[in-house]
C-alpha cells in the first residue's frame, strides 16, 4: 500500500509542476464566409458569414471587396405580411457570442460583381469594424442554387 501512495504522491507533485494550460485561442472575428452568385447576370449576389465577438465584442460597420462595386448589409424582415430586405448600418457582436449571416436572414448584398468572378473562385471580402480592425477573408464562390459550402461542417 505504501509504494502505491508514494507513487501517487510523486505523480501529483509532477502534475503540479506542469505548465499551466494555455488559454483558448481567440475566436476568429469572421468565419465561414461564402458568396452566392446571382441567378441572373447583372443582379446582386449575396455573402454570408459568421461574426464572432471574442472576449471584447465589436461592431461590423462595412464589408467591401475589390471585385464588387457596392456591398450593403441587409436583414430579411416581414412587413405588411410579406418578406422584404431592410438595410442595416452596423451589426453589434457582443462578447463571447456569434452573429450569423445566412440565407433568409442577415446577409451582405453584392451589387456589381466583377464578371470574372465565377463558381469555384474565391473572392476577397474586407470586413471593417468599429474598433478600427480591418480583416480580409477569401470566401469561396458558389452558383445560384448551390448549397452553403460549409453545410457539412455544422
Amino acid at each position: 500500500m505504501r509504494p502505491r501512495l508514494s507513487a501517487l504522491a510523486a505523480l501529483l507533485a509532477i502534475a503540479a509542476c506542469a505548465e499551466p494550460e494555455a488559454p483558448p485561442a481567440p475566436a476568429e472575428p469572421v468565419t465561414q464566409a461564402w458568396v452566392r452568385l446571382p441567378a441572373v447576370d447583372g443582379r446582386p449576389g449575396a455573402a454570408y458569414f459568421t461574426l464572432n465577438g471574442g472576449a471584447t465584442g465589436d461592431t461590423l460597420i462595412a464589408v467591401e471587396s475589390p471585385m464588387v462595386a457596392t456591398i450593403e448589409l441587409h436583414e430579411s424582415a416581414e412587413q405588411d405580411g410579406r418578406m422584404t430586405m431592410v438595410p442595416i448600418r452596423a451589426v453589434d457582436v457582443p462578447p463571447d457570442s456569434a452573429v450569423r449571416f445566412a440565407p433568409g436572414g442577415r446577409h451582405a448584398m453584392l451589387f456589381g460583381i466583377d464578371p470574372g468572378v465565377t463558381r469555384g473562385a474565391r473572392i476577397a471580402l474586407d470586413f471593417r469594424f468599429d474598433s478600427g480592425r480591418d480583416l480580409r477573408i477569401e470566401a469561396p464562390v458558389v452558383a445560384a442554387g448551390d448549397p452553403n459550402p460549409y453545410a457539412a461542417a455544422r
